[in-house]
């Protein structure tokens, strides 16, 4: 994507709630995507889910909500830190409330973005396409999903090989596990089958 690509997506959410975001906000978001401890939770990820997004909105219940929430679900990226997704859920809800969002609407994005963490299935339908955007990865072709294998080695490379790999395989096997991965039928047709193909060749 290019910046004005960016720039667009920024400015629709806010618009379909009409609401203005603090001036500051969309450089430090940009920001926070570049830093350097980040390869694959960067700004072509952010790019990659925007750009599902698009195809996908037509099926979202509260669209600009699961925009802002796409916007802010990696915001915070510490690869030695354990609540990134509850800080960048605080991050969102605080940046709603500021440009003067309701409590509801605020809360709602939080919860969008705590559902990222991928520890339980979303049951709202919102928060569905949202992660199911977000592991559209999984699904991507082979040499696309290979580079962000090797992107999130790298984002480990603290991690000895003897400690990452087989809790590399653990987290994708569980992805594997899920019958259907994807629970939105958009995205379970373009995705499922070849994330199937992806994270068995992956697992070994």
């Amino acid at each position: 994507m290019m910046p004005s690509d960016f720039e667009t997506c920024w400015r629709g959410p806010w618009a379909a709630l009409k609401l203005d975001p603090p001036p500051e906000l969309l450089d430090e978001l940009l920001a926070r995507y570049a830093e350097p401890q980040r390869h694959y939770h960067t700004l072509q990820h952010l790019g990659e889910c925007l750009a599902g997004f698009e195809r996908e909105q037509a099926h979202a219940v509260r669209p600009g909500e699961v925009a802002i929430a796409l916007w802010f679900h990696d915001a915070i990226y510490d690869v030695q830190g354990h609540d990134n997704e509850a800080r960048s859920a605080d991050w969102a809800r605080a940046a709603l409330q500021r440009a003067g969002a309701s409590n509801v609407v605020a809360q709602r994005v939080h919860a969008l973005v705590m559902a990222t963490c991928h520890d339980a299935g979303p049951v709202d339908a919102d928060a569905q396409l949202l992660v199911d955007i977000d592991l559209s990865i999984l699904g991507a072709p082979p040499e696309r999903f290979a580079e962000y294998e090797r992107q999130i080695r790298a984002e480990y490379a603290h991690v000895p090989p003897a400690t990452f790999e087989p809790r590399r395989r653990e987290i994708l096997g569980r992805f594997l596990a899920r019958d259907p991965l994807y629970l939105t039928p958009g995205l379970r047709a373009a995705c499922e089958a070849q994330a199937r193909v992806n994270l068995r060749a992956a697992i070994g």
